[in-house]
């Protein structure tokens, strides 16, 4: 989906050459560098870096000025697939709310249909790159073909709704870039945009980074003499009631307020061209040591579950000379046939990267997988100089793609192998690009041993998802039954980062098997996650809960630390009315309890899903998108159109099956489509050295 995106902008950005602007050269909007065009990485430039609206054009005939009639020669032909021509930007504020280690991030902004014939009508496409984690929360549209307003329903009442071309008006480009149609705009009007979404903190070597997509390409920067403002207002509530640290940001900030824990600050500036840079601010809570808080927040009245909420937090400080616990290590690699080509090439790069970060006495090995299981040791190896290497040239010939998948044996491998031993801490690596039928099973299996303590009282499993037939629920079902971590990454240029990153924070322990003192008083506890996970450098720990009762006036946390001795400290409680926990944990709740659907195969907890998805705005697998026109003179049943899933899913057995590389489309050919992407690629060439009349004659006589 991501090509054809990138083959319709591009297609855009020719076409849009032929509109005229008149006499006056400052009203011709900057062109986009000639660099840029010759640039051998010019697709990956054409995703959108910053929010977005495009002219979706099938008929090149309405290209032109709205506001000067050029009277360009009659173009035959159309474009399939559309091209999008990208609109002219005239305003963007935003103003983003951060929660312990999540941003709410509001939009507002205008663009103007400056390509399209005042006659005509033509759709419009928002697309919305977010950050890290991102989640759609809402959208507010006013345009001149209707006013529309964003809602999310069961997935049942959706099925009922009469709407206009289902599936067609949404979706994702890629799991961080979201896209929306806006339906029949007329040209050279304007679109007010207002979108909501939230996305994770980065957490870097003690410091939460924001990072938003503010990258806007030079050519939506409208020609002439009109004011042109940027605004971002930053408000950050840590939580804490700790001295914040706050770094350079990329943009210049004003302070406008300062708390104890909370800061704010505005960046506000008329340009001469749109901010060319991703925001970008970090900040830090210092702690000297591994210090806790435990906030209190009472339900709303309409919230559907009345039970108290609380989020529990711990930092591992800034004291660097805690010990790392020592590690037995296995990674589980799958090499079906679907792995073939850059997805396996990251990961053994990968692979090898972590294991050489390993001290000497730590344990290692590694169990690449297909239809069998292939080992490099039958036991565990000791990171030295000698062994790395030998299993480098191993890596470089057994871990080659080919054949079906079958995970069951190697986890039973990997268990049975780091089991019986107390005085280092186990991690399993799961990485996989596949579903399995079995996976339940699986996860009874490593449940199993879980709850034996004696047999490994530190086995951890932290799974890693490539591409979107893998089931994602069922690798998050894994992690949290042993206290693991998860991530997952849906194109090949995320896999590196992002295995690197999970492999960090999973190994780098400090405090282990943690435990709140007190919980047990209460009834109906429940914790999202369901397992409090490890404390690490390169993680804290920030979890929520619910719960009926009172609690004790105070309450303690306990863990092991890295040399075998139990750690305790106090945990500050207070209640917190300023943060919205129910909102800020939405994300998180909403995706523990859909693993525990699956895993359960429960129907209940499935409408429970729907009802917190419903009521947060966060998207889930059993809701579905709606956008309703809101206009008075049009509530009919046309006016709504609905969105297809926008979940992860719970992979796919028949493409794991065909060993489809992760994110492929088999599309059968259709014969006009060939025809006329032929044609648009060959009359696209020659567009760009001849005239409009020199080309229609050139056309007629081919």
């Amino acid at each position: 989906m991501a090509d054809d995106f990138h083959k319709s902008v591009q297609l855009g950005l020719k076409l849009s050459k032929r509109i005229y602007y008149g006499k006056d050269p400052s009203m011709k909007p900057p062109q986009t560098p000639s660099s840029m065009e010759k640039s051998s990485s010019e697709d990956q430039l054409l995703l959108p870096t910053s929010p977005m609206v495009y002219a979706v054009v099938s008929n090149p005939a309405m290209i032109d000025n709205p506001d000067i009639k050029s009277y360009q020669p009659y173009v035959h032909g159309r474009c399939k697939p559309p091209a999008l021509i990208p609109l002219h930007m005239y305003g963007v504020e935003v103003e983003v709310d951060c929660y312990l280690d999540m941003a709410f991030v509001h939009l507002s902004a205008t663009w103007r249909l400056h390509c399209v014939d005042a006659a005509q009508k033509c759709d419009c496409l928002l697309a919305i790159p977010m950050g890290e984690q991102g989640s759609v929360l809402g959208f507010e549209i006013d345009a001149s073909g209707g006013s529309y307003l964003s809602q999310l329903v069961k997935v049942e009442d959706a099925t009922d709704l009469d709407g206009s071309d289902k599936l067609e008006y949404g979706g994702f480009v890629k799991p961080n870039i979201f896209t929306l149609k806006i339906p029949k705009v007329e040209g050279g009007s304007k679109i007010l945009v207002k979108a909501k979404w939230s996305q994770r903190l980065i957490y870097e070597n003690g410091w939460f980074l924001l990072k938003l997509p503010f990258s806007f390409p030079v050519y939506v920067t409208p020609g002439g003499k009109i004011s042109k403002k940027q605004k971002i207002l930053l408000n950050v509530n840590s939580g804490t009631n700790a001295e914040v640290q706050c770094k350079a940001a990329t943009h210049p900030l004003k302070e406008l307020k300062r708390q104890v824990g909370k800061f704010g600050f505005l960046y506000e500036e008329e340009i001469n061209t749109w901010s060319q840079t991703d925001f970008e601010f970090s900040y830090s809570v210092f702690f000297s040591d591994i210090h806790g808080g435990f906030l209190l927040h009472s339900p709303s009245s309409n919230n559907i579950d009345q039970r108290e909420m609380f989020a529990f937090y711990l930092f591992p400080g800034e004291t660097q000379n805690r010990k790392v616990f020592k590690k037995r290590v296995i990674f589980l690699v799958d090499i079906s046939g679907s792995m073939k080509g850059a997805p396996i090439e990251n990961v053994k790069k990968e692979v090898l990267a972590f294991l050489s970060t390993l001290n000497q006495d730590d344990l290692f090995n590694i169990i690449a997988f297909n239809g069998d299981s292939h080992l490099f040791s039958s036991s565990m190896e000791l990171a030295t100089h000698e062994v790395l290497k030998r299993v480098s040239e191993w890596i470089s010939i057994k871990l080659l793609p080919e054949g079906e998948t079958n995970l069951l044996l190697p986890m039973k491998q990997a268990l049975e192998m780091v089991s019986h031993d107390s005085s280092s801490m186990a991690h399993i690596f799961l990485i996989t690009d596949g579903a399995v039928e079995n996976e339940r099973d699986i996860c009874n299996v490593v449940q199993d041993y879980c709850a034996t303590k004696e047999k490994s009282p530190f086995l951890r499993v932290s799974t890693f998802g490539i591409g979107s037939y893998c089931n994602h629920f069922f690798l998050q079902t894994l992690a949290q039954i042993a206290k693991g971590h998860y991530d997952a990454a849906y194109d090949a240029g995320s896999i590196a980062p992002q295995l690197q990153r999970l492999c960090i924070v999973s190994s780098q322990v400090i405090l282990s098997n943690v435990e709140v003192d007190g919980l047990s008083y209460v009834q109906s506890l429940t914790l999202y996650p369901s397992m409090i996970q490890d404390l690490s450098y390169g993680c804290p720990i920030i979890i929520s809960g619910r719960y009926e009762g009172k609690l004790p006036e105070s309450l303690m946390v306990r863990g092991t630390l890295a040399d075998m001795s139990n750690f305790v400290t106090d945990l500050k409680i207070w209640k917190e009315k300023d943060i919205p926990l129910d909102k800020v944990f939405a994300k998180a709740q909403v995706d523990a309890l859909t693993a525990k659907a699956w895993f359960m195969e429960s129907k209940e907890v499935e409408r429970q899903v729907a009802e917190i998805s419903m009521q947060t705005g966060v998207l889930s697998e059993y809701t579905r998108m709606i956008l309703f026109q809101t206009d008075a003179w049009n509530q009919g049943p046309d006016a709504i159109t609905i969105q297809g899933s926008m979940g992860v899913g719970f992979g796919d057995l028949e493409k794991t099956a065909e060993n489809l590389p992760p994110g492929v489309i088999v599309k059968a050919p259709d014969t006009t489509e060939f025809l006329v992407n032929a044609a648009t690629g060959y009359c696209g060439k020659l567009l760009d050295r001849f005239c409009c009349m020199c080309f229609i004659q050139t056309l007629s006589k081919l």
